[in-house]
């Protein structure tokens, strides 16, 4: 009787002190922990474990420190590993800006005042930075009277398939496309509207997945023999296990390119 006292009371006080709680794998968008392969295997941690992660290209943490560490705490990582997009404001075309030559974090604000006769797309006087970049490019356009409109709006990764003119007359439609391997996001024929260009398309960024990556994970292209492949945004990827590897992570042989980003499973 007195064992089983002793017993419980022991699992009460572990639990009463978090210990029963563990830390899954951080999920972390835009981002990966320090040396990820070799701790993977050792999830689920218990509070009071700590890692680094870092942010790729284009994208940093909360703190703007290269490596941040997190904590496992009772309820879950501290703090929370984020990453967020920064995005470099250039010079404003036909106007001018404050934040000019400066780096914004994602959810900021840049105001822009055109030049007289000159405005933003939608009349606007702000953009924003976002996970995929500005909201809209920092380009004024040439207001005209009787709905007329300016040159198209810009692209990245892609332009108009015809030479531009200075001045579109109303109903005037011009069509988009991408570059080599970039995808056609959106409708790809704009039109003049009111003086304005309805919304332009994107052009999703391509994967590129080299020899070196797969050999990183023990992995090789299924159905395809290169040391180097290239595929669209949306497009299927699968891989398999090279000779005498299992396949070991939560990421499915399987998967998908999604804006030049691919989940890459690990076989072991």
């Amino acid at each position: 009787m007195l064992l089983l006292l002793s017993v419980f009371l022991t699992v009460w006080a572990l639990c009463a002190h978090g210990q029963g709680s563990t830390c899954d794998f951080p999920q972390i968008k835009h981002g990966n922990i320090y040396d990820e392969d070799r701790y993977k295997q050792s999830f689920p941690v218990v509070p009071g474990k700590y890692f680094y992660y870092f942010c790729h290209h284009n994208f940093v943490s909360p703190s703007q420190k290269p490596w941040t560490q997190i904590t496992c705490t009772e309820e879950g990582w501290s703090p929370t590993p984020t990453c967020l997009r920064q995005c470099f404001f250039p010079w404003v075309e036909n106007g001018h800006s404050a934040s000019s030559g400066q780096v914004h974090l994602e959810g900021a604000t840049v105001q822009i005042t055109c030049d007289t006769g000159y405005r933003l797309p939608n009349s606007q006087s702000n953009i924003t930075c976002s996970e995929t970049g500005w909201s809209a490019s920092p380009i004024c356009s040439q207001t005209y009277s009787k709905g007329k409109c300016g040159t198209p709006p810009p692209i990245d990764n892609g332009d108009i398939t015809s030479s531009p003119v200075p001045v579109y007359a109303p109903g005037s439609t011009v069509e988009y496309q991408c570059q080599n391997l970039y995808k056609l996001e959106g409708r790809p024929t704009v039109r003049c509207y009111n003086g304005e260009w309805s919304k332009p398309p994107r052009c999703l960024e391509p994967c590129v997945i080299s020899e070196d990556i797969m050999n990183k994970h023990n992995i090789q292209l299924r159905w395809i023999d290169r040391n180097k492949f290239y595929t669209q945004s949306g497009e299927p990827v699968e891989f398999s296990c090279k000779y005498r590897y299992r396949w070991i992570s939560p990421e499915p042989l399987r998967t998908k390119c999604v804006e030049g980003r691919i989940a890459y499973p690990t076989c072991g």
